[in-house]
């Protein structure tokens, strides 16, 4: 047998505006549940550019903090929570979610949405969390200060990390590199630029 010749990493993208998009996969729950929030923001280049063409995924808890396990995701029935939703960046870098507040996985943990960003250029989709601010739901000026992956942080990289409040929802804009870069994490070692 012979040995195959390596051959270099290939970008993931663009191909997400026909390829994955699936019908409400951005609607978590629907945007006129009663409990429903928008999570929304800009994914922007490291010139401070919209990125036309990103995807991002979130997965979250349910609002008493449990870990959804409905099946459903691909085909959303208006009533089952999955935790998981994609949505696609339109010209502008906004994406949108219609989702509900996640609540804390444990007793004084800080709320979070777990994000996953793919982009034309990258050689692999990167992760990072968007935290609720210190004022919604579930989040408190303590468990965000205990939390291990904040606490590891420089404050302005902190904020990176931290979604803003704003009149129906939360605002996390993605920044793939340069000043103000997101925080981005290797999750078993898939996750960061090489």
């Amino acid at each position: 047998m012979s040995a195959l010749t390596p051959t270099p990493a290939q970008t993931v993208g663009p191909f997400f505006h026909y390829a994955l998009p699936f019908e409400g996969d951005r609607d978590l729950v629907p945007a006129s549940s009663p409990d429903a929030i928008r999570l929304f923001g800009t994914v922007t280049d490291g010139a401070g550019d919209p990125i036309p063409d990103a995807l991002v995924e979130i997965w979250q808890a349910n609002p008493d903090g449990s870990i959804p396990r409905e099946p459903g995701s691909l085909r959303r029935n208006g009533f089952g929570f999955t935790g998981f939703g994609r949505a696609s960046s339109g010209r502008d870098g906004v994406y949108s979610f219609s989702t509900v507040l996640p609540g804390p996985t444990s007793a004084g943990a800080a709320p979070f949405f777990a994000v996953t960003v793919f982009a034309r250029g990258l050689l692999h989709r990167l992760f990072t969390r968007a935290y609720l601010p210190a004022g919604a739901p579930g989040a408190t000026d303590e468990a965000l200060a205990a939390d291990r992956l904040l606490a590891a942080l420089e404050p302005a990289r902190r904020a990176t990390l931290i979604a803003a409040a704003e009149p129906g929802g939360y605002r996390f804009d993605v920044r793939l590199q340069g000043a103000d870069e997101t925080v981005f994490l290797n999750f078993n070692g898939v996750g960061t630029e090489d």
